[in-house]
């Protein structure tokens, strides 16, 4: 014990530094860990508030061949001052039209004030059974400038390639079409029971009955797209 504080006191000159040196070194370790925290924080920060604009091909669930765009914020958060330049990158005429029928809505001149993490738009419809080689064959491109909440300013280019459409199908009735005939049969059933109506029918169907049940189809998509004009204006 004498020898180790003997030890001590002849070398407590070296002991210092060394003391000072360890001392030193784990305070510039806790220094950069804290500075990668504050910028990591920093990062996390922005994008939480950071807006983030994506515009796709979006067809009808009740008709494919009716096409529109979705312009959606996929970002967390809002983004203010939404301006849209759109062009033509790729087509004739026909793209032109086709990008004249996109931009239909007023939004896409006067711009958004405000669109919201997780909110939508959607754009003006074309039918893709009209000029469908044509339309197919056109790229188009929407330049888009916005802020974040802290006046950070984006500027995008998000081009859409038509040839997307290429090989889409759709399967059965749509879902739409098929619980409105639904809801139509369950009416005429309550009807003939509390009509006290206890015939027996016997149903059949023929080509008429397709061509009757066609154009019923017909008539109700043509109501939709009117809805869907009522709606862009």
């Amino acid at each position: 014990m004498e020898n180790l504080v003997a030890f001590l006191n002849q070398n407590s000159g070296a002991l210092t530094v060394v003391f000072t040196a360890v001392v030193t070194f784990a305070t510039v370790v806790y220094a950069a860990l804290t500075a990668i925290l504050v910028a990591e924080t920093r990062k996390l920060r922005q994008v939480q508030t950071e807006p983030r604009i994506e515009i796709t091909v979006d067809a009808l669930d009740f008709a494919v061949n009716i096409v529109r765009l979705c312009i959606r914020n996929i970002g967390d958060g809002p983004a203010k001052n939404v301006k849209f330049e759109p062009s033509v990158i790729d087509g004739d005429k026909v793209a032109e039209v086709l990008l004249e029928e996109f931009i239909s809505p007023n939004f896409f001149k006067t711009g958004l004030r405000y669109f919201g993490p997780g909110q939508f738009r959607y754009s003006g419809y074309t039918q893709t059974n009209i000029d469908f080689e044509a339309k197919a064959s056109s790229a188009l491109c929407f330049k888009v400038t916005y802020e974040s909440v802290t006046e950070k300013k984006y500027v995008e280019e998000i081009a859409i390639d038509m040839a997307e459409l290429r090989g889409r199908y759709q399967l059965g009735k749509p879902s739409l079409y098929s619980i409105a005939k639904s809801m139509e049969k369950i009416q005429q059933d309550l009807h003939h029971i509390t009509t006290g109506f206890k015939r027996i029918g016997v149903d059949s169907y023929d080509s008429d009955d397709r061509a009757r049940e066609e154009k019923e189809r017909e008539e109700w998509r043509r109501e939709a797209i009117a809805e869907l004009e009522r709606r862009n204006k």
